[in-house]
């Protein structure tokens, strides 16, 4: 019996894929690891992105508060979250 490589032990000639399905099968893990990484740039965010997303969102939950604020008419609570949502990035 001829030795084999580590891991063909078991494979026989009608289960050991030929160079052509090896080939195939690299193609296909090539193109699915592209459509990942393409994914991944798309989804990934800048430090600035993250920055200006957690900014937006205490600029208008401030907002949300400052018009539920007492002791104020509600024309200028009103102007203030405006002015406040105006900060947005």
């Amino acid at each position: 019996m001829p030795p084999f490589a580590k891991g063909e032990e078991s494979m026989s000639e009608f289960n050991k894929p030929s160079e052509h399905d090896s080939y195939n099968h690299i193609e296909s893990m090539n193109r699915v690891k592209k459509a990942f990484d393409e994914e991944m740039q798309m989804r990934a965010k800048t430090q600035q992105q993250v920055y200006d997303e957690l900014r937006n969102d205490i600029l208008e939950q401030v907002a949300l508060d400052i018009e539920k604020m007492q002791g104020f008419g509600n024309d200028t609570l009103n102007s203030f979250g405006v002015f406040i949502r105006g900060m947005k990035k």
